[in-house]
């Protein structure tokens, strides 16, 4: 599920596709368990930064450039800055939009 949000300097589209979450549970752990320490309030910041940074790639932006924008907008800032935007990938990722409506 795609969303999109400011992050830095402008709105960026992200997404967490399952090659990607593959990717992140490399570096975290497995994706239900990275959701369960975020929504619990219990991560760790490589769960935030991560995830914010694997999905930034799934909505478009080059690795490299998303590398740049965690540098220069998540690390060292403020936790509940990047805080809330990871859980609302997250929230996207594991139960898709509520405001998404589906034929059939």
């Amino acid at each position: 599920m795609v969303l999109t949000a400011f992050f830095g300097d402008q709105e960026y589209t992200f997404k967490l596709t399952p090659a990607l979450i593959r990717e992140l549970e490399t570096k975290c752990g497995p994706i239900g368990a990275i959701s369960n320490r975020v929504f619990s309030r219990n991560f760790a910041q490589v769960d935030i930064n991560e995830t914010i940074r694997v999905a930034l790639v799934g909505g478009g932006t080059a690795p490299k450039r998303a590398t740049e924008l965690i540098a220069a907008y998540a690390e060292g800032r403020p936790v509940i800055e990047t805080y809330e935007l990871a859980a609302k990938i997250l929230e996207r990722t594991m139960f898709g939009n509520p405001h998404e409506t589906t034929n059939g």
